[in-house]
Parts: structure tokens; C-alpha cells; sequence
């Protein structure tokens, strides 16, 4: 064939592609607002999630609606605001001005429609775009809307967006405010599931802010009188805290501060107008930059930043005037002013810290004096561990390690405008074979895999030097992108993937003490999960179903019909990765690791990892359990 006839075929063929694809008039859709939202979802919540995570969308689609009842608080308009979860359906009821009865549905069903658009009634307002409750509205199967007001009752039900039903507005002797139920749609948020932790520490963090306010859970109260002050002590064991915490208030900031005495890293709780910025912004870099200059101004001496900041726990809430977000879900804030004839955030900040904590640390010399220490010892060790960073990266870079553990995925974390950063996952495996299954049937835009050779060591009670020292946790901590700050984390979630065997429960064991020693903040951020696979298969024909437990198996049993075939799976590398590709997709199952904070971090590793006492002896020999396997017909 001539170069010419291969040419003119190509031009056919890319002239008959074009053909196919043509763009005219007939290709230009208008969604409308309920399309868009269903459409496109992530733009309005961020990721959509099964519930296993702080930030999955159903906690965002709540958060939306309660941000409201803040708002009516805010203005002086109702002191309690009461929420039930039950299943699926989700009740919330303020005891605010209710909607206008004339814009019920409006306010709920029209983009860029709201009462906060007006500054003068919203000054500082938490939702400021008119987007929130129609979002939860497109985006649940069933909505209702009922607001009270002027001894009168308005009701409007939707489904999927679609106004279904509309009564009044009638006679009512209810009490004036607005009530909202809905169910998110589970053709969008699939087997989700509400975590109770998850939705009391939302509300936990709403009644901090709001010194008198009060919000009943499911029929349990929750209250704070002293604001940050009480959200550093319910996160954090007292015996841990350096010193008392340092507790300052003024007109439009707040902030709480102590240092950890065994902790190694930063710890960070920013607000902004009531919303909980958990990826920081404009006012926490200030936040920390101004208490670095403070505390050199403080004595006199140029330490360093990180030394300064080192096992920091702290809080800043702040209110800003029309505040500017990085997204809809509002988790980063973006505005430099703080509005009206207010300074900069920087500025505003730095001028309050450099004044009251100054004033502080002047009057309470045995804090000044303990934080002094604390300073110098970081000092000591950073230099301690200077030579042995250096060693380690050398190391890594001379026999290129990183590749042969990590094997890395496309989106990460830190990609700020990529749509997908929050599904961001690292697969912490053991073993060839189950490495080998998640490799080649993971996503690989959104899904790493790290590989452990074999059981990690017991880092119980050693020093940070151990995680450069030891090959695995170094290549571990540069996998994840962590040495100088858990802000650089670049996965969002860090999942150990392990058998559920004896063998995989103690590699699952000395990777949290990992974590907790070192890097606890992971945890309490909620970034550590579990992931659960399963233990049968159970099929016919025609179906196969997977059980996670004895229960399911039994259930699939039932369902099925004739005489299934039911396979038990010993470990991940059992799996096939045509099947494991179910596990770890759509349908994964995850298990958050959660910190119990009546007990400090150092108590509950040396009574699990510590030496082997008779306490622990005596806890295990009444919380051992054997797993009994009953021999059945049925199984193969």
C-alpha cells in the first residue's frame, strides 16, 4: 500500500469520526438546577461516600441544613435546635423565625434565592449562597419543608427536586421555626449509612461556637459553656496537656491554646462565621505564623518555627464579613479581609495574638516557663534527628526504594482543584499476593498501594529517630508525604488492608501504635480506616452474593434458591483481582479507627503494647473469643 492511499484513508476515517460527532445547535443543553446538582454533585458536596468517612456528602447534606438554624441563633431567633436520625430519615427543627411563608418553596427549589444576601441581616453568616438547601433538596428521595410563623403552617414536599405536594399556608398553633425532613437518595449515596461519632462531633463542634445554644441529638443534649476551651479538653486528655490551656476572647476571634506532652505534631481546629475549615486557609496560616512571632518576641531568642509549633493544640475561630470559600462545601477559606472597616485576616490576627497572648504568657510565668522548656528540648531533638533525615534520604535515593513499595496513583490529596482529591486512597498491604490483587484491580487515578514486607516493628516508647532508622516506616512517612506536616498529606484516606486472621489483626496493631505514637492527628482527623473484606461467597447460577459476616452468609443461604455453593476466603491474596475489584470500589467497606478520648494516647499503648502485665493478661481471658467453625452440609 502507497504512503498516498494510507493518507487518504486516515483523512476518511477522521473525516467520518468527525461526521459522527458533530456540534451544532442540537447539542447544547440547559440543565436546570435540580439536573446540574444530580449531575454533577461532587461541585455542590465534594465526595459522595457510604458514611465511613467525616467528609462524605450525607454529613455535608446535614451540615447544610443545620447551618441554617445556626444562622437564626446567630440573629437572636431560637436558643435549641432539635435533630433525629433514625435510619435513613433525617429530622431537623429550629425554633427560629420560619421561612416566609410566601417564599417556602422558593427558598428551597430556586437557585440564588435566600435571605443572606443581604448584609445587613447577615452580616456573618455561615451560608451565604443560596445553594445549601437546594442541594439537599435535589439530592434527597424524599424532602419536606414545613415553616411556622405569624400562627400559621406552610408545608412542600419534593422528590429527587420535584415539588410533589404543597399545603397551606393554614392555621397553626406550632411553635414558630422551620422544620425539615429528608432522605438522601440512595440511587446517588450508595449503602450509605449515618455514624452517630461522626454527626456528635459536628454538633459538638456548633455548640463551641455558640455559647448558648443548645442541640438535641436522637433525645441527647449538647452544650458548651466555655467554647474552644471545651473543645480542646473533649478531644484531648487533660494528663497529656503541657499546661493549662491558654483560653483568649475578643470581639470577632477566639483562640485555644496548650501543648502536647507526648504528641510530635501540629494540631490545628479552625472555624470561620461557625463553619469548621478542616482543610485551614488564610486565617489558620496566620493563626500560625502570629504565634511564632509572639513567642520570639516573647523572649527575646529566634527559634525556630517548627520547634515553636512542635505538639501545638490549638483552635481559632474567627468572623469575617462576606467571607470568600475555596469551594461550595466551604472547607478551606480563601478571603484576605476580614470586611467593614476591619484590617486584613493577617494583620487582625496577628495584632490580637501579639497583644493577649503576649499580656498571658507575661502573667503566668509557670506556663511561660513550661513552654520555654518544651521549645528548647524540640530544639535538641531536631538537631539530634537532623543527621539521621539526611542519612535516610540519601539511602532512599541512592537504591530508589520509594518505587519498589509505593505503588502511587494519578490524583492526590494536595491536587486543590482536581474534582476528585478527596477519593485519594493508600492501601497499606501485606504481603505479595494481596499487593499483587489491589494492584491490578485498583483505580489507578485515585488508588496507591504501599507494601510491607512483613510484620512492622513495635514502635511502642521509641523516639522519632526509629522512623528514619527503620527502612519501612521512612519509606512509609515519604509515601504519605508527612515529615514536615500533616497539611502535605497526600492521600486522604490511608486504609491497612490486611487478612483477618491472627496475623493480619497483629499487623493492623502495630501499624496503629505506628500511627498513634507518631502521627496521631491522622486518626483524630479521621484519615486511618480498615478495610473489610469478605469472609464467603456464596452463589448459584445466577447470582453471587458476598458476606461480611455469618449473618449475611446465612442470609444469602435463604435467598438463594436450589443448593448454593459457598466459598470461605483465608486471606486477600485468595481473591481473585477480577473479584477483589468489587471490594474496593463503589461498594467498599471501610471501618474508621477512632480514638476514645477518655483515655490518653500513652495509657492505651502501654496497656496494649507495653510489657505484658497481669492486667492485660486478665483482659484478654475474659474478652477472648473462639471462633467455632460448625461443619454444614452446604459448604464446600
Amino acid at each position: 500500500m502507497s504512503s498516498g492511499t494510507i493518507f487518504s484513508s486516515a483523512f476518511i476515517k477522521i473525516y467520518s469520526m468527525s461526521q459522527d460527532t458533530q456540534y451544532t445547535e442540537d447539542n447544547i443543553r440547559s440543565l436546570d438546577w435540580k439536573e446540574h446538582i444530580r449531575l454533577r454533585p461532587g461541585m455542590y458536596i465534594g465526595k459522595l461516600g457510604d458514611g465511613s468517612s467525616a467528609d462524605d456528602g450525607i454529613y455535608i447534606l446535614l451540615k447544610e441544613v443545620i447551618d441554617n438554624c445556626i444562622d437564626e441563633f446567630v440573629m437572636g431567633a431560637g436558643k435549641t435546635i432539635e435533630i433525629s436520625i433514625k435510619d435513613k430519615v433525617v429530622k431537623v427543627r429550629d425554633y427560629g423565625r420560619g421561612i416566609p411563608l410566601g417564599k417556602v418553596v422558593d427558598v428551597v427549589s430556586k437557585m440564588n434565592t435566600g435571605g443572606k444576601y443581604d448584609s445587613r441581616a447577615f452580616k456573618k453568616s455561615v451560608g451565604l449562597n443560596g445553594v445549601g438547601t437546594k442541594a439537599v433538596n435535589a439530592l434527597s428521595s424524599f424532602f419536606e419543608v414545613q415553616s411556622s410563623r405569624d400562627n400559621q403552617v406552610k408545608t412542600a414536599q419534593f422528590s429527587s427536586g420535584n415539588l410533589e405536594n404543597e399545603v397551606g399556608p393554614e392555621e397553626s398553633s406550632k411553635r414558630k421555626g422551620t422544620k425539615v425532613t429528608f432522605i438522601p437518595d440512595e440511587a446517588i449515596f450508595k449503602n450509605y449509612k449515618f455514624r452517630n461519632e461522626y454527626v456528635e462531633r459536628m454538633l459538638k463542634n456548633y455548640v463551641y461556637l455558640n455559647p448558648g445554644l443548645t442541640i438535641v441529638f436522637n433525645g441527647e443534649k449538647f452544650f458548651s459553656e466555655n467554647g474552644l476551651r471545651d473543645l480542646l479538653e473533649d478531644n484531648n486528655n487533660m494528663d497529656d496537656m503541657l499546661y493549662p490551656i491558654i483560653h483568649l476572647k475578643g470581639e470577632d476571634i477566639e483562640i485555644a491554646i496548650t501543648h502536647s506532652r507526648t504528641q510530635y505534631s501540629e494540631e490545628y481546629h479552625s472555624f470561620v462565621n461557625g463553619q469548621h475549615t478542616t482543610h485551614g486557609g488564610t486565617h489558620q496560616a496566620a493563626f500560625r505564623e502570629a504565634i511564632v512571632k509572639t513567642i520570639r518576641d516573647f523572649y527575646g531568642k529566634n527559634y525556630e518555627a517548627s520547634d515553636i509549633r512542635k505538639s501545638i493544640i490549638s483552635a481559632i475561630a474567627l468572623k469575617v464579613m462576606e467571607p470568600v470559600f475555596e469551594s461550595q462545601t466551604k472547607t478551606k477559606l480563601g478571603s484576605t479581609d476580614m470586611g467593614g472597616n476591619l484590617p486584613t485576616v493577617r494583620t487582625y490576627i496577628n495584632d490580637f495574638i501579639g497583644k493577649y497572648l503576649d499580656n498571658y504568657l507575661h502573667k503566668n510565668s509557670d506556663t511561660a516557663d513550661k513552654l520555654q522548656r518544651k521549645i528548647m528540648m524540640a530544639e535538641k531533638e531536631r538537631k539530634e534527628l537532623s543527621g539521621i533525615r539526611k542519612l535516610a534520604r540519601d539511602r532512599a535515593k541512592k537504591s530508589n526504594l520509594h518505587n519498589k513499595k509505593l505503588r502511587d496513583c494519578r490524583v492526590h490529596l494536595s491536587d486543590i482543584k482536581h474534582d476528585r482529591r478527596l477519593e485519594s486512597s493508600l492501601f497499606i498491604t501485606e504481603g505479595d499476593s494481596a499487593s499483587g490483587s489491589i494492584t491490578k484491580s485498583r483505580d489507578v487515578n485515585t488508588q496507591a498501594v504501599f507494601s510491607l514486607k512483613g510484620k512492622p516493628l513495635n514502635s511502642y516508647g521509641m523516639t522519632k529517630k526509629i522512623v528514619y532508622e527503620n527502612e519501612e516506616f521512612n519509606l512509609l512517612q515519604a509515601a504519605l508525604n508527612i515529615e514536615e506536616s500533616i497539611e502535605d498529606l497526600r492521600y486522604n484516606n490511608i486504609i491497612i488492608a490486611t487478612d483477618a486472621d491472627v496475623d493480619g489483626m497483629h499487623i493492623r496493631l502495630l501499624l496503629i501504635t505506628f500511627f498513634l505514637q507518631f502521627f496521631p492527628e491522622l486518626i483524630k482527623e479521621n484519615h486511618l480506616y480498615i478495610l473489610q473484606t469478605p469472609l464467603f461467597r456464596v452463589r448459584n447460577k445466577k447470582e453471587t452474593i458476598y458476606c461480611y459476616s455469618d449473618e449475611e452468609r446465612q442470609m444469602a443461604i435463604n435467598k438463594l434458591t436450589g443448593k448454593p455453593e459457598i466459598t470461605r476466603f483465608k486471606g486477600l491474596g485468595e481473591i481473585s483481582p477480577d473479584e477483589f475489584r468489587h471490594f474496593i470500589g463503589e461498594d467498599i467497606r471501610l471501618e474508621p479507627i477512632m480514638l476514645d478520648k477518655a483515655m490518653s494516647i500513652e495509657e492505651l499503648l502501654s496497656f496494649y503494647m507495653g510489657k505484658n502485665t497481669p492486667d492485660r493478661q486478665k483482659f484478654i481471658i475474659n474478652n477472648l473469643k473462639v471462633e467455632v467453625d460448625l461443619i454444614e452440609d452446604k459448604v464446600i
